[in-house]
């Protein structure tokens, strides 16, 4: 199994980013804000952490996945991929 091949940064400051929302939205439950602008806030860190994920995926593609074509082994990695954009698109 290969180590994480993403823009290590680029993907810890979109989590840092999308937990500090995260706190922000459970101070909002707190103190009983209006549904909608909890609904944007959660909504907004769905994006941040499609966005982290777009990253790794990404990344994954262009070092994993590249590899093992060039390895005549894909098949694996093409299963990995299938099953990800299976579980995206529910």
């Amino acid at each position: 199994m290969q180590i994480l091949q993403a823009d290590k940064a680029k993907v810890n400051r979109l989590l840092k980013t999308a937990r500090g929302q995260i706190d922000g939205i459970l101070k909002m439950i707190e103190e009983d804000r209006y549904c909608i602008d909890i609904s944007n806030q959660l909504m907004a860190t769905q994006a941040i952490l499609n966005k982290a994920n777009k990253e790794v995926i990404s990344a994954h593609m262009k070092t994993c996945v590249k590899e093992a074509i060039t390895q005549n082994k894909c098949d694996e990695k093409i299963d990995e991929l299938i099953a990800v954009i299976d579980k995206l698109s529910k």
